[in-house]
């Protein structure tokens, strides 16, 4: 029975902070600083996500040539750096991934 006060809480808790900036959402104004903060957290979150699994697909670092998803990666940041276009630099990514794992 403790597990469904759990999840009930976790549901309130949620929907709580969620509601709160479609209740209070044109009435809340952070600070400059705040909001040039938080232009960085998409960028920092991707990465956070990404990089482990890109640097140690197998719960080890390898920086070998033999890691598809490290050299895909390197491969999204290069076209994406180069051309800006994001939805470029995943297709290309997949590409290079798909023939790095079918090779």
């Amino acid at each position: 029975m403790n597990s469904w006060w759990m999840i009930f809480g976790m549901l309130a808790a949620t929907l709580l902070i969620r509601a709160s900036f479609l209740v209070f959402g044109q009435r809340l104004a952070f600070p400059d600083w705040l909001n040039r903060a938080l232009h960085y957290v998409p960028a920092a979150v991707l990465s956070a996500l990404v990089v482990p699994m890109a640097l140690a697909p197998a719960g080890r670092i390898d920086l070998s040539l033999g890691n598809a998803y490290l050299i895909g990666t390197l491969v999204a940041i290069a076209v994406a750096w180069k051309n800006g276009k994001t939805l470029l630099a995943i297709v290309v990514s997949f590409i290079v991934y798909g023939l790095l794992r079918w090779l």
